[in-house]
């Protein structure tokens, strides 16, 4: 089978991975092409279609800044809105012909003597290119717990990530085990369709108002007839989410104004005490992701509703049996129990000069310098890598950043006839030495378990700063940090 040659290979067709083909694009660098498994773009909001699925951050500032849409419908962008976002751009940045669909990447491989990444799909394709940028998404592989007697229940069970086309459960029992992003947005809609609900939550989670509402039609115009108007919006709104890292970061007791808030939302939508006491978090807020509804608490209000205050021991033919030992039946089971943050990539997917396994470097703790570069994987770019997600505000925000970060590395490799950039080990780890020191000051440091955390309770998931200042220390690159080999 012939190799495709391209001077960039780029793998995921999500925000990280099309933004990169943008930004490219925009350069005038046509020599690229986009790896992507699935059939379609749009990475995380291509696959999450559950019923309610939306944004959490506001429309305005989810969006790249370089390709602003005026026309959103609503304040907070539900999933086929926020889709269809990303198809547009695909059209509007003529994108097409570098995306190469099913194309599972199953093995990058470094070839030293040819500086060159050697790439090769599943499906028997193989691809060649001196640089890679791996836009693999962080919430891309979804988690389900390792429960007895899955394979021996009878109805459908599946995760919010992989929801089936046409399924039906208007008027059957359905449990939701989780309750998460995902659940929160998702039992509201199931809640009023089906004959039973009863939702498995471990731990409770603490939930804020969301200020969503329809957009109206003179806003719409206003913003396309004057895009300044749109960009005074996105910029209020984003200083206005960045204030939150001062509680989250900076000064934690802060959160305590938060959580009074928080307990005010619970306590006007749910008037019975036993409930409430039962949805009240024993943790600091912000300690894990905190979520925003105006409709998931009077859901678990409905007659045909039942919490469950227990985790899951296991399922049944027709059932599912909580850590209380009973067994309440199920006609389908859907799993919100989030995604495989800790695991962001599998052995053999990336190796590296000498033969290097990525995955068993990050056996310890994933890690990367600016969350970008890894120490023995040359001309390797990662986006949305180790310790670059965020509590407090737009991961678009970040992606752009390390978009810049990337195209200034281009950059340098053209200018100054480069071979390969690899950043030093030392560099690296003097990096996240400086991450980790900040992170055990953090709220996400109090106590809690998170899938922020790993299995040693180390922090690999989160930005521990304000965002600008993660913007200006990838504004251009830095050659210093890294080896630089020269043709």
């Amino acid at each position: 089978m012939s190799v495709h040659h391209h001077a960039i290979l780029i793998i995921g067709a999500g925000f990280a991975g099309l933004g990169m083909a943008i930004r490219l694009r925009q350069a005038g660098i046509d020599d690229f092409a986009v790896l992507e498994r699935a059939d379609a773009a749009g990475g995380t909001w291509r696959d999450n279609r559950y019923p309610g699925c939306a944004c959490d951050v506001p429309s305005h500032l989810y969006s790249y800044s370089f390709a602003p849409n005026p026309q959103w419908q609503r304040a907070y962008a539900p999933q086929p809105e926020i889709r269809a976002y990303l198809e547009q751009c695909v059209a509007r940045y003529a994108l097409g012909p570098q995306l190469r669909f099913g194309a599972d990447v199953v093995e990058a491989r470094w070839d030293e003597a040819a500086a060159c990444w050697e790439v090769a799909t599943r499906d028997g394709r193989r691809f060649r290119a001196p640089v890679l940028v791996a836009g693999l998404g962080g919430l891309s592989n979804p988690a389900i717990p390792e429960l007895p007697g899955r394979e021996r229940f009878e109805g459908p069970d599946f995760h919010t990530a992989q929801w089936p086309d046409g399924i039906g459960l208007a008027g059957r029992r359905v449990a939701v085990i989780g309750t998460g992003a995902s659940a929160i947005q998702l039992i509201p809609q199931l809640a009023p369709r089906v004959a039973q609900l009863t939702v498995y939550q471990r731990t409770p989670a603490w939930v804020l108002p969301k200020p969503d509402r329809p957009l109206r039609d003179w806003e719409r115009q206003l913003f396309e007839r004057l895009p300044f108007a749109q960009r005074l919006m996105r910029s209020a709104i984003y200083w206005q989410h960045e204030g939150r890292a001062l509680a989250f970061v900076v000064r934690p007791r802060l959160m305590k104004l938060v959580a009074r808030e928080a307990g005010r939302h619970l306590a006007r939508q749910v008037p019975d005490p036993a409930l409430r006491a039962r949805l009240t978090p024993d943790y600091t807020i912000g300690c894990k992701r905190i979520l925003i509804a105006d409709d998931y608490y009077p859901a678990l209000q409905r007659p045909n509703v039942e919490l469950v205050g227990e985790a899951v021991r296991e399922l049944t033919p027709h059932g599912v049996v909580a850590a209380d030992g009973r067994e309440r039946p199920a006609d389908a089971v859907v799993w919100c129990t989030g995604f495989k943050a800790q695991e962001p990539v599998r052995p053999g997917l990336f190796v590296g000069r000498g033969g290097q396994d990525l995955w068993a470097a990050w056996q310890r703790a994933p890690e990367a310098y600016l969350g970008c570069t890894v120490a023995g994987f040359p001309n390797l770019f990662m986006l949305v890598g180790p310790n670059t997600g965020l509590g407090h505000n737009s991961m678009i925000y970040m992606i752009e950043s390390q978009l810049a970060y990337v195209m200034s590395a281009l950059q340098a490799l053209r200018r100054d006839g480069l071979r390969s950039v690899e950043v030093r080990p030392e560099a690296q780890q003097a990096y996240n030495a400086e991450l980790q020191r900040r992170l055990a000051r953090t709220v996400w440091a109090s106590g809690c378990r998170s899938w922020y955390l790993d299995a040693q309770g180390r922090n690999t998931t989160l930005w521990p700063g304000f965002t600008f200042e993660f913007r200006r220390r990838t504004r251009r690159f830095d050659a210093a940090a890294y080896r630089l080999e020269t043709r």
